[in-house]
């Protein structure tokens, strides 16, 4: 079993694309509506309320726990892989914690994770690629950091985009949605002087939800990278890599929905990710 988390709903937009990609995976979502959002929070605290839910989720069965959350990846998944999990007995029992950041920046350097250092073509590259994301996302640099290692002429353009994930949560009138994307892309142009980007990476796992706005709105040129199927791109290829993470397949595997908060609220919430799909959340411990 695989374990997705997130601080809210976001991370259902990467889990639907999964089970998309392995239908015969069972996978566990927990949202931590009980403290959401992140985003406000000192790092220190993030770190420990992303290695409680993984903690949670590893304890439920999951051997495989991916962060579907950019400001948890950001803040918390390095320090969780390199401190926290080696000291932990889960790592002695075969358990890992991915994020979603590492292969969104594969995808947009066309580099392995692990290639730290330029490579021929990509030191040679110029291209301009445009982020778009929440505050904390943006404020963590962490894709203009890892970009600028492996592709250093790139030029990053990052634009906060502040109320479009909450927006998109309120079920906000596509009209006003469209009105934030424009607004976002308009920042993002202008720091450009003007320049289109070559690629734009959606940096906000809710942002899926209104790629089409991003499409209409960025030059046809620009090549849109959306998170989903990047992250199940790269989860194919590290389950190749390592198939006991996929578990016993069954005829039927299931998706539990878990949530810190109230759970009737999260189910209701959660429509406008999922549709009318009667997904319906339990409480964590209940």
């Amino acid at each position: 079993m695989i374990g997705v988390f997130d601080s809210g709903l976001g991370g259902l937009t990467v889990l639907a694309a999964l089970r998309r990609r392995f239908p015969e995976v069972a996978f566990t979502y927990l949202g931590d509506h009980a403290h959401v959002p992140y985003g406000d929070r000192p790092s220190d605290e993030i770190v420990e309320l992303t290695r409680a839910a993984v903690e949670q989720l590893f304890g439920l069965g999951c051997g495989l726990v991916l962060l579907g959350c950019n400001t948890a990846t950001a803040v918390a998944a390095r320090r969780l892989q390199t401190a926290w999990l080696p000291a932990s007995p889960w790592q002695e029992r075969g358990h890992n914690v991915l994020g979603i950041v590492a292969p969104t920046v594969e995808a947009a350097t066309q580099t392995p994770w692990a290639v730290t250092t330029p490579q021929y073509p990509q030191k040679f590259l110029t291209d301009r690629i445009a982020v778009f994301g929440t505050t904390r996302t943006v404020a963590s640099n962490v894709y203009a950091e890892e970009i600028g290692k492996r592709c250093p002429k790139v030029t990053v353009v990052q634009q906060v985009c502040s109320e479009l994930a909450g927006a998109i949560e309120e079920g906000t009138p596509e009209a006003e949605l469209e009105r934030l994307v424009e607004a976002g892309i308009a920042g993002a142009m202008a720091q450009a002087g003007g320049e289109a980007p070559h690629r734009a990476i959606l940096g906000c796992t809710h942002f899926p939800l209104v790629e089409h706005l991003f499409r209409r709105h960025l030059p046809p040129q620009t090549r849109i990278l959306s998170q989903p199927e990047i992250v199940a791109d790269s989860l194919e290829d590290y389950l190749a890599r390592h198939p006991r993470y996929k578990g016993e397949a069954a005829d039927a595997p299931r998706c539990t929905f878990l949530t810190t908060g109230d759970p009737a609220e999260a189910s209701a919430r959660a429509h406008v990710f999922t549709g009318n799909d009667g997904l319906v959340f339990e409480r964590l411990g209940a």
